[in-house]
This record gives C-alpha cells, sequence and structure tokens, in this order.
C-alpha cells in the first residue's frame, strides 16, 4: 500500500466517530458505486445451472450492450441493510445525493426517528470526491432539502478497500450474480434482490432512470456562502454539511 500522509489519523478518527454514532440515535451508513455493467446479450464470470447453452458475447464492448448499469449501494452500518440503486445514466455527485435522498426518505427517517445527524462512510475520489466542490454542494442541497446535518468521512486515497460497503455488501451481490447474463435491468433488479447473508444482511433493490450531466460545477460563490464547517483534524476529509433555507446555484 502506498504511504498516505495522515492515513492513520484518519482511521482513529473514523474508528473513534463509529464508536460515536453506535452509542447515539444516528445512522452509519457506507456508501459506494460498485463496478458498472453493461446490460446486454455480454458474458459475464461465475458458473451458473440453466437448462440450455447460453450463448454470449466474449467481450464487453460498448457497442455491444444495450445500456450501462450503475449500482450504487449504501449499506447501512446498526441495520446490516444494503440499498443498492440501479442507475443507468452517470455516475456524478447528484447521482449519489439522489440515491442518499431516496434512503432517507423511504428507510433513514423511519428506521432512525430521533436521529439529528448522519455519518457517512466514503472513498475520497471519483462522483464523491474529496477534492472537487460539487460534491459539497450537492451534500449542502441535500441537507437543505432533508433539514438534517450530513457528518463526512472520506477514507484516504488507495484504502477504498476499507470502507465498510467493500467487504460487508459488494462481495455478496457479486455472488448473488455470478454467471448471470443481465439481459435487462430488470434482471439485475431480480438478483440483487436476492442478495442475503447467513449473518442476516438484507438487500432493497430499486431503480433511478433520471438523466444525470457531467461538467457541473457549484458557482464561485458558494465557498463563501456554503454551510459546511471542516474539522480540525485532517479538514480535507472530514467535515459536516449544516441544513439551510436556501439551495445551492450550480452551473
Amino acid at each position: 500500500m502506498k504511504s498516505v500522509e495522515g492515513r492513520d489519523e484518519q482511521f482513529q478518527n473514523i474508528a473513534r466517530l463509529i464508536e460515536e454514532f453506535m452509542a447515539s440515535a444516528n445512522p452509519i451508513i457506507s456508501i459506494d458505486t460498485k463496478k458498472k455493467e453493461l446490460i446486454g446479450n455480454i458474458y459475464r464470470d461465475g458458473k451458473l445451472w440453466t437448462q440450455k447453452v447460453l450463448e454470449t458475447y466474449d467481450h464487453d464492448f460498448l457497442n455491444y450492450g444495450e445500456g450501462v448499469l450503475i449500482p450504487h449501494g449504501i449499506y447501512d452500518y446498526k441495520k446490516n441493510l444494503g440499498i443498492i440503486n440501479l442507475g443507468t445514466s452517470k455516475d456524478t455527485s447528484e447521482f449519489v445525493t439522489d440515491c442518499l435522498e431516496l434512503w432517507w426518505i423511504e428507510h433513514g427517517e423511519y428506521d432512525y426517528p430521533d436521529a439529528t445527524e448522519i455519518l457517512v462512510l466514503c472513498d475520497g475520489g471519483g462522483s464523491n470526491s474529496s477534492r472537487n466542490y460539487i460534491f459539497k454542494a450537492d451534500l449542502q442541497n441535500l441537507a437543505n432539502r432533508l433539514g438534517i446535518r450530513i457528518r463526512i468521512a472520506h477514507y484516504p486515497p488507495y484504502c477504498s478497500k476499507y470502507n465498510p460497503i467493500e467487504h460487508r455488501l459488494f462481495p455478496h451481490m457479486t455472488r448473488a450474480a455470478q454467471g448471470v447474463i443481465f439481459t435487462s435491468l430488470e434482471v439485475a433488479q431480480e438478483v440483487y434482490n436476492q442478495t442475503q447473508t447467513k449473518t442476516g444482511l438484507q438487500v432493497i433493490v430499486d431503480t433511478l432512470e433520471k438523466v444525470y450531466e457531467t461538467g457541473r460545477k457549484a458557482i464561485e460563490s458558494f465557498k463563501e456562502d456554503m454551510q459546511i464547517v471542516f474539522d480540525n483534524l485532517l479538514p480535507q476529509w472530514n467535515y459536516t454539511v449544516l441544513p439551510k433555507m436556501q439551495n445551492v446555484s450550480i452551473i
């Protein structure tokens, strides 16, 4: 593993946050986007019992597929519950925050009626980058809509495998879907719905077919107006988004 300044301090900080939130009425969720899949008659690794021989394309070229499947996962650390939202557009920060909003509206606010804050554990790159302000702007809009504080803790670079979702949810999704040909969005949804473990993991699958824009940016004044409080310890990875009344403009 590459050496990253502040890595050990961040792991200690995340452990402290988990302990603190476990003793509270507030949820802990771990998020990430799993590897994209092509929809269509495309070969996928794994063994599958069938009543007839399946013939598929042996290369996953984009032009062989009928679309792209983007599985975004939310793992509820306390409930041992996985929420999978299957997107068909782009893996953007807006897609991530829409998945978070859907989880909160359909599950979070009912499972945690006394919550005042959500702890979100996530990687530091991709659609939830710790460096790009568009993720923070979309988080600000999300906090405004939900009316609740969102506490973010990013894992350091090259440390994504320690994110709980990577070993508590994603491997079981892979196992449930091994060898299955994703000929449609409905097939993928049905297969992922069967993900479970002997230790009680349950998975709920939904779809988000909204079209997402790439290249979006927060307006220049966002840094001055945002209601984001950065920690004194490793502020590039730790901050809290406070709700306020007005939504952030994005270009």
